[in-house]
């Protein structure tokens, strides 16, 4: 891990410009611009009598991140992510826990819902484990769902969290064992101080994070209006590759992903698809992804999803397309036979059908 080339004078005075109310990334820049270093920005604003944060919170903030094993990534340092520093406005500040060197490498996003389907879950594993044996380092958002299986699957070949709140706070809890894996064989980064408590506002900045970190980003289910089409339209914007895998027009979780495809996004259903995208040159080898029961990748999911409560939970892991009875079993934690008697009462109430090969499937 590379050292900061900043004077530490010049670091605090960019950590109070970036804590100052007021002070978003577009008035940073500017300020940063029209006085040189952020020093002379600082001595300005205060000879102006504007209100700046103190020069102890910004100490306190580095000592913090310290305390927690994570260190600052200021704009204009080695170890701030390329591609973000790209972007019409980069985030100033960065707080970092891992090796900020997997940011400098081929990255993709993967993004998609938080209820996701057993098959959805499934696939986000495979191609996500896929994609970093092809050497490209998986970032997405830590959320449960889509996020955490994306995770998971590049956990031994490079992922790259990015989080709403500070990167020593969990969210959600139960991803708190796969957030500490992350960190320490990865790469969380957040815009916010260590011990903040995630606010819906830090998200649209966590889903720049994800967009901007990344050549491309990859949607897996998701619902219209969710976060993950923020994403996408950030990357959109930003000139990076928006793909999507399309879905049945009868699941809610379909709406988003479909749209996208309408709307140009790159249909994709494997990963080979995805390495064409984002490699078009390169000479790709149409394989079936390494099975997600892989002895070599069992124990790396030391962070299980929790148990289904109720019928809601496991519907919820269905699409109206199908999934097979292990998929279910595995993806809602629970025992075989438990699966199997949820599934029968929901089949009564007429809210699932037994399809061909093992496969069940929701009533829209």
């Amino acid at each position: 891990m590379s050292q900061g080339t900043l004077p530490e004078a010049e670091r605090i005075a960019r950590l109070r410009l970036a804590r100052t109310d007021g002070v978003g990334s577009v008035s940073y820049g500017q300020l940063l611009k029209r006085f040189g270093t952020a020093e002379a920005a600082v001595e300005a604003l205060q000879g102006m009598g504007r209100p700046l944060a103190a020069e102890g919170i910004a100490e306190r903030e580095l000592a913090a991140a310290g305390a927690v094993g994570a260190r600052h990534v200021l704009l204009g340092e080695p170890d701030y992510p390329p591609l973000l520093a790209e972007l019409a406005d980069p985030p100033p500040v960065l707080v970092a826990a891992g090796d900020p060197e997997l940011a400098a490498r081929p990255v993709v996003a993967m993004v998609g819902a938080r209820n996701a389907s057993a098959a959805g879950r499934g696939l986000a594993f495979e191609m996500a484990e896929a994609l970093g044996a092809a050497g490209w380092v998986v970032a997405s958002g830590m959320a449960r769902g889509i996020d955490a299986e994306a995770h998971r699957g590049a956990l031994s070949t490079g992922t790259i969290g990015c989080v709403a709140g500070g990167v020593d706070v969990a969210y959600p809890p139960e991803n708190a064992e796969l957030q500490a894996m992350v960190a320490a064989r990865g790469l969380l980064l957040s815009e916010m101080p260590p011990g903040t408590e995630p606010q819906a506002r830090h998200f649209p900045r966590r889903n720049r994070l994800i967009a901007g970190v990344s050549r491309g980003v990859v949607v897996i289910e998701a619902a219209h209006g969710s976060g993950s089409l923020i994403t996408a339209r950030i990357a959109g914007e930003a000139g990076r590759e928006v793909m999507a895998v399309p879905g049945h027009p009868r699941d809610p979780r379909s709406t988003g992903g479909n749209g996208l495809i309408r709307q140009g996004a790159t249909l994709v259903e494997q990963v080979a698809d995805v390495l064409a995208v984002l490699n078009p040159f390169a000479v790709i080898e149409r394989q079936v992804p390494p099975s997600r029961r892989a002895a070599s990748v069992r124990p790396l999911r030391a962070a299980p999803a929790p148990a289904v409560a109720g019928q809601g939970d496991l519907i919820d892991l269905l699409s109206v397309s199908g999934v097979a009875l292990d998929e279910v079993v595995r993806a809602s934690g629970l025992p075989v036979a438990a699966v199997q008697a949820m599934l029968s009462d929901l089949e009564i109430e007429g809210q699932i059908v037994r399809l061909a090969g093992g496969r069940v499937a929701r009533v829209s």
